[in-house]
Formats: structure tokens, sequence, C-alpha cells
């Protein structure tokens, strides 16, 4: 145990941030954000901003599966309705910018309420295939409603916010990454609540949840609409970001890739999404990297999309196997050797 962690209150105790070790990486890792889009190239700037949208909705994923221990393969689906929310105000009204991302959020969270309702009845695997009826579902909406631009989509113009025009990826990373740390601190936050107690204990034993008086129905319910909520507002940074929205942008595979994330990283913590979105949006870099050096070159990124798929299946099945606990574990590991360095436990 560490030398000065005694608290001696119950807000000290409570704290999100206890230590000044953990404050100071904290200080340490803002101005790093603040510096890097001053630093970095257009590509890096892409990735950045793309990392931060995944992280936003591994996290939503992470508080419906991580922490409540309900199986979503849906999460793309809810990205999709709050990327044409967002597509259709902006288009049609001309609705201001921070306005169109919570309406996105909105309507992704009641499309999260519905597809919640079957969870009472049926968990684990009977879930996860309600959650795919429903990224089906709404593929067909997204294809067929004249209102969604059928197979072609909607093009968004940029966004603008106090009459600066968000058409750079320096320009976006100044709005999303701020959105995405908000996000990620309010579920940090969540978990410190009666609200999110109840999802850990839903999760760990739902018969003893409701014999202590927990409403499944309720707590499933608002789980399923909190995490939708981020995937709709994930889902509207990424058409401002891409501009351009089509059935085809949310198909299952990044639903599994998001489920990958969080296993990666770690179910049931706010690091585990981080690390395994970061993990998971570099792998397919990685992967086109090593394709460019390979003899044929262009030739052999045709196999890129089938390789990303089996890569991520090999990705899950090995963390499940070797490294339950993810990434956010093996941190934790390397944090409890640097406590005590350069004395031997």
């Amino acid at each position: 145990m560490r030398i000065g962690t005694l608290k001696q209150s119950y807000l000290a105790d409570a704290a999100l941030f206890d230590s000044r070790t953990q404050k100071s990486w904290l200080a340490l890792g803002a101005a790093l954000l603040l510096l890097f889009p001053f630093m970095a190239s257009d590509y890096w700037l892409y990735l950045a901003c793309l990392v931060a949208i995944n992280v936003a909705s591994a996290t939503g994923l992470n508080i419906l599966t991580g922490y409540t221990g309900l199986v979503s393969l849906g999460q793309a689906a809810f990205m999709g309705l709050g990327a044409y929310t967002v597509a259709i105000l902006q288009t049609r009204l001309g609705t201001p910018f921070l306005l169109n991302l919570v309406a996105g959020g909105v309507v992704a969270m009641l499309g999260g309420l519905v597809v919640g309702i079957p969870s009472l009845r049926v968990k684990g695997l009977y879930l996860a295939i309600a959650t795919i009826a429903a990224s089906f579902i709404t593929h067909f909406l997204f294809a067929n409603l004249k209102l969604t631009g059928g197979t072609t989509g909607l093009s968004l113009p940029p966004a603008q916010l106090f009459g600066v025009a968000l058409d750079t990826s320096f320009r976006l990373y100044w709005v999303i990454l701020p959105v995405t740390l908000l996000m990620v601190l309010g579920a940090a936050n969540l978990f410190r609540t009666r609200i999110g107690r109840a999802f850990i204990a839903i999760r760990d034993r739902d018969i003893s949840a409701e014999v202590l008086g927990i409403p499944l129905l309720r707590y499933k319910l608002l789980s399923f609409g909190l995490s939708s909520f981020y995937a709709g507002v994930a889902g509207g940074l990424w058409a401002y970001f891409f501009r351009v929205v089509t059935p085809e942008s949310f198909p299952l595979l990044m639903s599994i890739f998001f489920l990958a994330a969080i296993i990666v990283g770690g179910m049931g913590t706010i690091l585990g999404g981080i690390l395994g979105a970061v993990f998971m949006t570099m792998v397919p870099e990685l992967l086109k990297l090593v394709f460019d050096l390979l003899p044929g070159g262009t030739e052999a990124t045709v196999f890129l999309s089938p390789v990303r798929t089996v890569v991520f299946g090999l990705l899950i099945v090995g963390f499940l196997v070797f490294e339950p606990h993810g990434l956010a574990e093996v941190w934790r590991r390397i944090r409890r050797f640097f406590h005590l360095w350069p004395f031997k436990t």
C-alpha cells in the first residue's frame, strides 16, 4: 500500500483525482493536447479527431456493456441516428451546431430506449441479436426514406461556431476534443453516483439488485439511453467531420469495432474505453502502413478490409484469453510496479 493515501473526509475519498501525482499528469496531458495541433500535420490532426470521436462512442458503449453488463451490437446504428439527425437539421433548417449535436444525441437516446425494452426479458446472446436487428432496421430506414436522401445520403456544409467555419481538421479539433473530454468526465463522475452504482449492481447480479430495490427495467433503459446519447453525439461529430452521411457509413462492422475496443481496452473502466478506442483506431493505420511496404503496393491494399476484420476478431479472442481485463489492467500493473520502484514487493 502506498504511503500518504489516507483520506480524512468523505469528499477526499470520493475525489476523482485524489493525489498530486494524478493532478500533475493531468496538467501535463492537458498541455500536450493544447500544443498538439500546432505541431502536428494534417494527417495526425485527422487521426486525432477520429480517435476523439471513437473515444466518445466507445465510452458510451462501455456504460452499457462494461458497467451494466448488457451486450450491444447496435452502437453504429445509434451513431447513424445521431449523424442523420445532425445532417437533416443542418441542411434543411440551418440550426446551430451545438443544438444539432444535442438533438442528435436525444434522437439516438430515444432509439436506444426502444431497443432497450427487451433487455428486461432477454440478455446475453439474445440481447445482442436484438441490437443487431436494430442495426438492420435503421439501415433500411436510412436507405429508403426521402428525408435521409436514400442510398445517396446527405452532404453537409461546414459547421459554423461563433461565425467561424469549422472546415479543417485543425478547427474541428478544438470542438471535437472538448466535447469528448466532457463526455468522458461525465461518465467518470456517473459511477460515483447512485445511478452508476445501480448499473454496476445489475451487471454483477441483476436478481440480487432487484431484491435490494433497484428497478431493473428503469435502470436498464437508462443505461441504454445514456449509451445511445453518447453514440448519437459521436455520430453528430462524425457527420460534421466527414460532411457526408450515407447508409453505408455505419455498418455492423463498426459496431464490432466498438465492442472490440472496449474488450481490448478493458470493460468496466473509463480508461479502458479510451485506450481501446485509441488502439483500435490505430490498428487499421498500422495495417495500411504494412500493406504499403509489401510488394505490389496499392494492389495489396485490396485485401486491407477483410484482413482488418480478421485482425479485429483475433484481437478480441486474444485479449479475452490472455488479458481479459484489457489494456487498462496492463497499465495498472505498470503503475503498481513504479509505485514501489526501485524496491521489490
